[in-house]
């Protein structure tokens, strides 16, 4: 188990300002991008997660600790983002995202005896038992997740751009 509190800590934290060096003042062109139907554009990504920041992880987490297996924590609309009609600038977006995310990690941070709750487990709507230890992992992993993903629907704009040199280019494979 490779599993360390302080460890997706560091990845949590940087997140948002990974996202805000990469995006920030970039054009619609490159923002507005997606790979095809059914997929999501930068600022879509960054808009589910700030939904996850508001219903996912720590109200989760909260509900494990709480309830423990006794009942199903609420499950997550993954897909809630698309259907909320905001205008917000991506800046104004990502400056939501950073203070969410840093109210959350200061809750984290604020759970007495965290680690002695780690293997304590919740009732997932669809998995079933999950540990509080999965939970926070997954987060900082979906976080490199859509990194990843905001990183691929941007190289892709470029993806007849680059001529032959997509043979070197993973990126694009995928």
């Amino acid at each position: 188990m490779n599993f360390n509190l302080r460890e997706a800590i560091e990845i949590l934290e940087r997140t948002p300002h990974t996202l805000d060096a990469l995006l920030s003042g970039l054009s619609s062109e490159w923002l507005n991008g997606n790979e095809g139907e059914g997929t999501w554009n930068a600022a879509e990504v960054v808009d589910h997660l700030i939904d996850g920041e508001e219903k996912n992880w720590i109200p989760r987490l909260k509900f494990i600790l709480q309830e423990g297996e006794s009942k199903p924590f609420p499950p997550f609309d993954r897909f809630a983002h698309l259907n909320v009609s905001e205008s917000l600038s991506l800046e104004e977006k990502l400056e939501v995202f950073k203070t969410l995310r840093m109210k959350n990690l200061a809750m984290l941070r604020g759970i007495t005896d965290l680690e002695i709750h780690f293997e304590k487990t919740g009732l997932h709507p669809a998995f079933g038992p999950v540990r509080v230890r999965e939970l926070i992992s997954t987060w900082a992993v979906h976080d490199l997740t859509h990194i990843s993903q905001i990183s691929r629907v941007l190289a892709n704009r470029y993806r007849t751009d680059v001529g032959p040199w997509i043979e070197y280019l993973g990126i694009l494979k995928k």
